[in-house]
């Protein structure tokens, strides 16, 4: 096994907890922006996000810590688009959750054949990570 850089996997893994932290804020809009006779299904989805999203910001978090890294209390960039439909949100989900994926895949890289727990962690994550883009794509299809 090679040596964990402890810097960047920190500096990843600080990466991560902003962003799964504006998923947080990214789903629990979307939740109370959604209208029309399917809300209720799509809010409680978007509900479920925002509660794995804080999940999994807690889960990057202790890890963060773990490595004597220092979480900060900023969350990632958000742009506010305006388009409330369900197919807008929906696409900008999966354009969120797609970016969610190459991060992880980012820190898979780091600590691969460096830390064995943290390489499991990664590619638990990327697996969520896909199967969350494959549920949202076939959210997708009744729209196309």
């Amino acid at each position: 096994m090679q040596d964990l850089d402890q810097e960047k996997a920190i500096d990843v893994l600080r990466s991560l907890m902003e962003f799964e932290l504006a998923g947080v804020v990214r789903y629990t809009h979307y939740a109370l922006m959604v209208t029309g006779p399917n809300r209720i299904p799509i809010v409680d989805f978007f509900k479920a996000q925002a509660t794995e999203s804080l999940l999994h910001a807690q889960q990057v978090g202790e890890i963060l810590t773990g490595l004597e890294g220092h979480p900060s209390l900023q969350i990632a960039p958000m742009e506010e688009s305006y388009k409330h439909s369900v197919r807008d949100i929906l696409e900008e989900s999966l354009a969120h959750e797609r970016n969610a994926l190459q991060m992880y895949k980012k820190l898979l890289d780091i600590v691969e054949d460096a830390s064995v727990y943290l390489e499991e962690f990664a590619r638990t994550m990327i697996g969520t990570e896909e199967l969350h883009n494959i549920e949202i794509k076939k959210m997708l299809r009744d729209f196309s």
